[in-house]
């Protein structure tokens, strides 16, 4: 019987491809759905962000007309040249007020104080000059402040000479000209309640220049130059000693202006006049006596007032404010107003490939400009507030952020590589590595020598591989053990064997010596005896000699064979054997 061929045995020798496809399509699948989430989350983090802008950069532009709106706000819209111009010399403002009732000190400090218009000095003095929105409530110029002085020195009605007493002296130079005043304090009968002086300021016209001499005879008060001076009862510092402290002092002065005056009877007056912030103003006021001013409006140190260009601190980087001067037909007229602009991005350093990515992400009405409009109406007319919002800034604070989390979903992708590199390399390819080695085992076995030759001591560990690898090799050498011990114990039966046939050799070779005839049927069965001790005894077991012997074929009667066979059973020890003949021969190949 021929041996099988071994180059025809199709034995797996690696992980089969249906399984490799489905593990590393696996795995794939999950590094594409990270990629798509974190693709998908930066998308709707992008739309959600677009709309998170557009609201507040609406609720910005409503902060912006809520404080425009108030009488600071609208004192900023009607001086937009605020934040240009030096905080000394004063120069008159345009207030949101068509006058100011200067006769009355709460209502005067509640209309400067609720405009914002007081400058402020170093000394603590506050001082807001201004004109009011309407020329037809009286063309002035309006100074309002308060300054601690201390125990004022009135002026005795009549007495022509000034410098004993307390005094103002304001000096207004407009369109070549130069107008001079002094006020000395005048106080009144009436003192307040809680203590304190009140009195008037009388102004007369001050051709001095700056030198301080007594009035001339006949030198009447200006008619229209009105003043008023308010002092507390109470100490400017809460410590102070009441005696020769320094007290509170509001002055509320009206000036009068001969030329809007001349202009507004000649209906010639365009009101605000246009060079209302070329003109100048000083204020000083003075102690008894020739000393120095004891509070000067042309002091350094002075912060100006509320300006518009402070609304630049409230902007975002990329946002616009724009301010306009509607016309009557509802137009916006050039030149602008006011256009700031937000400070520059300070932000943490973006990667560019990110941002170039998240700039490619689709997003419905992410081109389109975003903006948004508001209307302040005020007495001198309507100013239209755009706001201009960057999207931009969207992608550059999601970018940063983007930034950030890249480094996570990098971390998770790089975590996906490990792990499939490492159950390749630890798992997969051990598998592969035991299934050819096991594969190797079937082909040694079928080998001539019958033993497996396989090493499994690399694959060796203490995970399930490990352990299996071990019990396979614990195994295999078991085999061996057994199948060398099969190959001894053969060969001892065949030794065996070969013994026993050379002994029943002998008698057969004596009893065809004596039946040598060849005619002889004793003879015949003698030969066919040895024959099939040769065959028997030849090999370790019968098993095997069938197994290994070549049958020589001849014609033979089957149907006389069995008759044969059935004469002979007697001599066998078997009793009772019949045989049917049949009346034809049965004619076969085969040995008998």
């Amino acid at each position: 019987m021929k041996r099988p061929d071994l180059r025809k045995l199709r034995l797996p020798t690696r992980v089969p491809l249906r399984l490799r496809v489905f593990f590393r399509g696996a795995f794939l699948l999950l590094a594409l759905a990270t990629l798509g989430l974190a693709l998908t989350v930066l998308q709707d983090e992008k739309q959600r962000g677009q709309r998170r802008y557009a609201d507040a950069l609406q609720r910005n532009l409503a902060q912006f007309a809520a404080r425009l709106r108030h009488p600071t706000g609208q004192l900023a819209l009607l001086n937009p040249t605020l934040a240009e111009r030096p905080a000394a010399p004063l120069h008159p403002l345009v207030l949101p007020f068509a006058a100011i009732d200067f006769d009355d000190r709460v209502k005067a400090l509640q209309a400067i104080e609720m405009a914002g218009c007081q400058v402020q000095y170093p000394d603590g003095s506050t001082w807001c000059a201004g004109v009011g929105n309407n020329p037809y409530a009286g063309a002035f110029v309006y100074l309002v402040g308060s300054v601690a002085l201390g125990e004022l020195v009135s002026h005795p009605s009549g007495a022509l000479d000034v410098t004993g007493f307390h005094r103002v002296r304001v000096e207004l130079a407009m369109r070549g000209q130069t107008f001079r005043w002094v006020a000395p304090f005048e106080a009144l009968d009436d003192a307040p309640a809680a203590g304190g002086q009140r009195g008037r300021l009388t102004g007369y016209i001050d051709e001095a220049d700056g030198i301080e001499r007594a009035l001339a005879h006949g030198t009447r008060a200006v008619r229209d130059f009105r003043g008023w001076l308010w002092q507390e009862g109470r100490c400017a510092e809460r410590d102070a000693s009441p005696e020769g402290c320094a007290k509170r002092t509001f002055v509320s002065i009206r000036l009068p202006i001969e030329i809007f005056r001349d202009d507004l009877f000649q209906k010639k007056l365009v009101w605000p006049p246009a060079d209302l912030d070329q003109m100048q103003l000083r204020l000083r006021v003075f102690a008894p006596g020739a000393g120095a001013a004891l509070a000067d409006t042309d002091a350094d140190g002075a912060t100006l007032p509320f300006s518009p260009a402070e609304l630049r601190d409230q902007l975002l980087p990329g946002e616009t404010l724009t301010v306009t001067r509607l016309g009557a037909d509802g137009r916006p007229r050039a030149p602008e107003l006011l256009h700031l602009a937000g400070a520059a991005s300070t932000d943490e350093p973006i990667a560019p490939w990110l941002a170039q990515l998240i700039r490619r992400l689709p997003v419905d009405g992410y081109d389109a400009p975003i903006e948004a409009r508001e209307t302040i109406a005020t007495p001198l007319g309507r100013y239209a507030l755009v706001l201009s919002g960057d999207l931009r800034s969207v992608n550059r604070g999601l970018a940063t952020v983007a930034t950030r989390v890249s480094w996570f979903v990098g971390a998770m992708l790089v975590a996906i590589a490990l792990t499939w590199l490492a159950i390749e390399l630890r798992i997969i390819r051990r598998i592969t590595l035991l299934t050819k080695r096991a594969a190797s085992v079937s082909t040694g076995v079928r080998a001539s020598d019958g033993l497996a030759q396989i090493d499994l001591a690399d694959l060796r560990g203490s995970d399930e591989l490990g352990v299996l690898a071990r019990g396979l090799q614990d195994l295999l050498q078991r085999i061996n053990d057994d199948a060398r011990r099969d190959r001894i114990r053969a060969e001892q039966e065949k030794d065996m064997w070969h013994a026993v046939g050379h002994e029943i050799m002998s008698p057969l070779q004596s009893l065809l010596a004596l039946h040598g005839a060849a005619d002889d049927a004793s003879h015949r069965y003698v030969s066919r005896m040895q024959q099939a001790v040769r065959v028997l005894y030849g090999h370790a077991s019968p098993s095997e000699a069938l197994q290994s012997t070549t049958l020589a074929l001849q014609p033979v009667d089957l149907n006389a064979f069995l008759g044969n066979v059935a004469r002979n059973a007697p001599f066998t020890g078997i009793e009772h054997v019949v045989y049917s003949a049949l009346e034809r021969p049965v004619p076969v190949r085969a040995e008998e």
